[in-house]
């Protein structure tokens, strides 16, 4: 092939995520009150939407508004450019930052009001009155009108703190590079009276230290400690839960036992019921294989069990790790329960005395409840399975006592649908990897109320983009469907040979090649292709989103990385179906457990792959995180996850790229890849980046542009042209 240019890395760059959203605009809902209308921005435009009326209208009159912020402010506003942020509505009108200054507005007028946003880190209550805060890691709240700050615990210390994330996964790096507090966490209750918080109890875990070699202000190198357990370590985080009243500045303490907190997403899975009278709460086991609905009183602590369900491996919340929970307490007292027990993942209803009844069945998978009708008896949701590509996610309802079922949409699109809290609409986005999101409102029966957005991909196209194909091959097994994305080379040519990339990233807490158009989990597959590479995402065995037995492929095998043998298997299966893929260079690249995958691959595979980049790889996960190991490699032997083990095989290129203030995959796991290399005098390359967290955010346009340059040097053949990349931006 000619010898890349700068244009193409510049055309590469435009291929880059935050500049293909730019070119295809997406709708996130924003509820008013209790759902019965919604906002949302899309061209930097506010759009209003009333299901009820069948209508969608401008949220404001952006013209008028940029006429009066200019005014106001000396300084020219557009209408397709309003510097505003933080936009709330009431029944007043609506409210917003621009440039620094809190305004209204109401019946045509712009009004400046004595009203703080919330800050980053900040949770607003229902009522928009006040705001939530951690200080010292105690609780605060405040009044938005100016008032007084008052603190609603005292007794917080180091490493027992309100409403914290666990340090591993506290992005305190990131968080820091901003100037911005640590992560908070707390839950309003409805009538914005009390607060949901729990307690994260890490003292005495054994510390880790990172070491920040540049420090932004100058100056020697600086310690950070950060409590870091790590699998089989006796000592482990555990958390309690607490209800502080705001007026009376009083605590409840819930009764349960400290429960294991060993991933950050145990306080998430905690809610309010509608009427403010109770807090349910799922509490899991420290391996996993439990898992609990609790139930705590808010006036007096006292804690119930209400569902246990154990499992021989891990017992899942949901399909995806930190999805939303499907768990509804119905006002008769009745349970409806998402499980697996059944090799699926379905719908059960217990009754108030704790019998179950299954209300799904099948060789599908229920992947979010959108709506209770407990009048109707009846529940919406989305379901993966129901298509012959199980990935492929469609809107159904089913009556509680498990008749009536109805499929709302019956298409090849993928429905990526949410629902107001309190119901009677569905906003559906429907997209395939070559169709961008065709968002409509959606009455219960699926007949469509309003459209609202279908981009298109004229803008991407004129870029040089071309959509991936989504592609079914066989798992190495001889028999196992799996399913992928193959992206082609910019300007390509059937009669010519093509290197291929796997981008990988092997769960096993998700999946990743969705299919959706332009799915998360992707990374930049999109700008290699643009620099000539074939590039695919594969979902082999032991990742999510599919059946029990096909997820627990990878339990007690977390070595294997989703099934990198799949990968193999599935390569070698389109090269039979496409010659111009050039089998004999392929690369591997990815990040977090895909970097792992990516080195895994060229040490475990190396007579298939050539070429890797492993970005902040946990190439050892016996000196991981704790619940990664734990949760989803259950007993087996953790020798099997070292990675510098298989040194001596190397072959390969490899390059190696972490920050060196990782406090989720420590960087030590990279040098302990690297020390085995550098032991079995194999070479490696390494990138080692000052100051840079878990996603090396800060410097992530510098480990693209070392990415592209590594495989264009050692898959293309070719030195690469100089092109420096800007800063990306981050939304």
């Amino acid at each position: 092939m000619s010898p890349l240019t700068a244009a193409d890395y510049a055309r590469a760059e435009q291929m880059l995520a935050p500049y293909r959203a730019r070119r295809v605009p997406t709708v996130t809902p924003q509820w008013l009150g209790d759902g019965e209308r919604f906002w949302y921005v899309v061209g930097g435009r506010h759009v209003l939407v009333d299901p009820g009326k069948a209508a969608r209208t401008e949220l404001f009159d952006h013209e008028r508004v940029a006429a009066a912020l200019s005014l106001e402010t000396g300084q020219a506003a557009t209408a397709d450019a309003l510097p505003v942020v933080a936009v709330e509505v009431d029944d007043l009108g609506v409210r917003f930052t621009a440039l620094g200054q809190r305004y209204r507005w109401a019946d045509g007028a712009l009004t400046s009001i004595d009203e703080t946003s919330p800050l980053p880190g900040e949770i607003a209550s229902p009522d928009g009155r006040r705001v939530a805060f951690a200080r010292d890691g105690n609780v605060w709240v405040r009044d938005r009108d100016g008032g007084e700050e008052v603190a609603l615990t005292d007794d917080a210390e180091p490493g027992l703190a309100y409403g914290a994330a666990n340090a591993p996964m506290a992005m305190g790096t990131l968080l820091r590079s901003f100037g911005l507090g640590p992560l908070f966490h707390a839950t309003w209750s409805p009538d914005s009276t009390r607060l949901l918080v729990h307690r994260l109890d890490e003292r005495g875990l054994p510390e880790q230290v990172l070491v920040e070699s540049v420090p932004a202000g100058g100056g020697r190198p600086v310690e950070h400690r950060l409590p870091y357990p790590m699998p089989g370590d006796e000592a482990h985080p555990t958390m309690t839960w607490h209800v502080l009243d705001v007026a009376a500045r009083t605590r409840v303490d819930g009764q349960d036992a400290p429960e294991p907190a060993v991933h950050g997403t145990a306080f998430v899975y905690a809610w309010w019921s509608a009427d403010g009278d109770t807090v349910h709460y799922l509490r899991q086991s420290r391996d996993a294989r439990t898992l609990h609905l609790r139930r705590l009183d808010p006036a007096t602590g006292a804690t119930t069990t209400l569902v246990t369900e154990t499992a021989a491996t891990r017992v899942d919340a949901t399909p995806q790790l930190g999805e939303p929970t499907m768990t509804h307490v119905l006002a008769t007292g009745e349970i409806l329960w998402w499980s697996q027990r059944d090799g699926w993942g379905h719908l059960w209803l217990y009754s108030p005395d704790g019998e179950a009844t299954q209300v799904t069945s099948g060789s599908w998978q229920i992947r979010g409840v959108l709506r209770v009708d407990e009048e109707r008896r009846q529940v919406w949701f989305v379901a993966g399975g129901l298509h012959d590509d199980p990935y492929i996610r469609q809107i159904a309802r089913i009556g509680l006592d498990g008749t009536g079922f109805v499929r709302l949409t019956d298409d090849d699109l993928d429905h990526d649908a949410v629902a107001p809290p309190g119901g009677g609409y569905v906003v559906d986005s429907a997209s395939s990897p070559s169709t961008p999101p065709r968002t409509r409102v959606l009455d219960e029966d699926g007949e469509v109320l309003v459209e609202l957005e279908a981009p298109g991909t004229d803008a991407l196209r004129a870029e040089g983009w071309t959509p991936p194909e989504r592609f079914r091959a066989t798992a190495a097994d001889g028999r196992t469907p799996v399913f992928g994305l193959l992206w082609r080379p910019h300007g390509f040519d059937p009669e010519r040979p093509y290197p291929v990339i796997d981008h990988v990233y092997p769960g096993p807490q998700n999946h990743r090649a969705l299919p959706a158009f332009d799915s998360p989990h992707q990374g930049e597959p999109e700008a290699l292709a643009a620099l000539g590479f074939a590039v695919v995402a594969i979902d082999g065995r032991g990742t999510a989103g599919r059946s029990k037995a096909f997820h627990d492929h990878s339990y007690g095998d977390l070595g294997n990385a989703g099934a990198l043998d799949d990968h193999v298997a599935a390569i070698r299966e389109l090269r039979r179906r496409h010659p111009w893929l050039d089998t004999d260079r392929v690369g591997i690249t990815g990040h977090s457990a895909g970097g792992f995958a990516a080195a895994r691959g060229l040490l475990a595979h190396p007579e298939f792959y050539r070429v890797a980049v492993a970005v902040s790889g946990n190439h050892d996960d016996t000196y991981g995180l704790q619940m990664w190991a734990e949760h989803y490699h259950g007993d087996a032997d953790l020798s099997s996850l070292s990675t510098p083990a298989l040194a001596a095989n190397l072959q390969g290129k490899l390059l190696l790229i972490h920050g060196e203030l990782d406090e989720t995959v420590l960087v030590s796991q990279t040098y302990r890849l690297a020390d085995a290399l550098i032991a079995a005098d194999e070479d490696v390359d390494m990138l080692i980046v000052a100051g840079g967290d878990h996603a090396i955010l800060h410097r992530r346009h510098h480990v693209f542009r070392r990415t592209w340059d590594y495989f264009v040097r050692h898959l293309h053949g070719q030195e690469p042209p100089r092109y420096r990349l800007a800063p990306l931006p981050l939304g």
